[in-house]
């Protein structure tokens, strides 16, 4: 196996120069890096890690925190985050932690020193845990919104409002809502932007906390059905789903008895006809959010290294971007 010294023999050129010329090429001279490069690609020599990060001040090695692996939600988003660190030449980890706790908050604090940033996606902490992991390294957040931190947002809000304003002027005047998890950013949003577009144009039963899962949605069929609900409107896919399947198995033709909001493969595959569906373009969110957090990172690094501007903190100077959900009806 080639090691450093090698390298710097074929080059003709000092260790120490090999070296600078692998970790800060900009410090040697280009025709000294362009021989340095040739030689450990002819030796197959790949430098350590750990030891190129020292050099640098950088690892190349980012990582996407989710509260859950669970959530298909969360699939697309790292899909598309995993594309654009690739193509900027980063290396992506995923991570399961909710920012909820002084455990998790003590294992981000150990991946700190690891990685260049965060993306941070719909973390279950308050503000002030969330801030204090986004201090230590450049970050962006995902699905959660914090004055201070840059962040990526898909407006499920405004769609949700949509589509509860649209089946009320549907006809429908008892319309269930089925929330998500307890202490979720996002549920909070989206239970306010019904309950807000159902005020005095009908009556909103509401069930739920629950975990967006499969589970919850079939374990909360009978007292949807009992609700006397014409409608539903559920927090997640995978509820959708859970609910759907219960429906059909009591004989509830869906939607003709009860319209159901899901995605819009799950109300293909399941037969269900004219029922709204509203789909986050995870991928493309996933995409955004890497795409902000490597402006981040090179605006952090060129500040420690006494040019450009400072930022890549979660300290001021944030851009928040929401992207827009559409609702549509199979």
């Amino acid at each position: 196996m080639a090691t450093l010294d090698d390298v710097a023999k074929l080059a003709g050129v000092s260790k120490s120069t090999a070296s600078r010329a692998l970790g800060k090429p900009e410090l040697v001279a280009p025709s000294t890096a362009d021989r340095v490069r040739l030689a450990a690609e002819t030796l197959a020599f790949f430098p350590n890690r750990a030891a190129t990060a020292l050099a640098s001040g950088r690892s190349g090695l980012v990582a996407i925190v989710v509260p859950t692996l669970e959530n298909s939600f969360f699939t697309p988003i790292v899909r598309g985050a995993q594309i654009r660190a690739n193509e900027s030449e980063l290396h992506l980890t995923i991570v399961v932690n909710g920012v909820a706790s002084e455990a998790d908050a003590e294992a981000l604090r150990r991946l700190s020193k690891q990685v260049d940033g965060f993306l941070i996606a719909a973390p279950k902490g308050d503000d002030t845990a969330v801030l204090e992991i986004c201090s230590l390294r450049p970050s962006v957040l995902i699905d959660r919104e914090i004055e201070t931190v840059p962040s990526v947002v898909a407006d499920t809000e405004s769609a949700f409002r949509a589509l509860a304003e649209s089946l009320a002027e549907q006809g429908h005047t008892n319309i269930a809502f089925i929330g998500g998890p307890d202490n979720s950013w996002q549920n909070e949003q989206r239970t306010r932007a019904v309950r807000d577009a159902l005020a005095g144009r009908a009556k909103l039963s509401e069930f739920g906390t629950f975990d967006p899962t499969f589970a919850a949605g079939f374990g909360v069929v009978n007292a949807v059905v009992e609700s006397g609900a014409t409608a539903v409107i559920s927090y997640s896919s995978a509820i959708s789903l859970g609910l759907i399947f219960g429906l059909q198995a009591r004989g509830v033709r869906v939607p003709e008895d009860l319209v159901v909001s899901a995605d819009e493969v799950l109300i293909s595959a399941l037969g269900v006809r004219s029922s709204p569906s509203i789909d986050v373009d995870g991928e493309l969110l996933g995409s955004m959010a890497m795409d902000e957090l490597v402006a981040q990172i090179g605006a952090a690094h060129a500040a420690a290294h006494g040019h450009g501007r400072e930022g890549g903190h979660g300290t001021g100077g944030a851009r928040q971007e929401r992207l827009p959900v559409p609702v549509r009806w199979t």
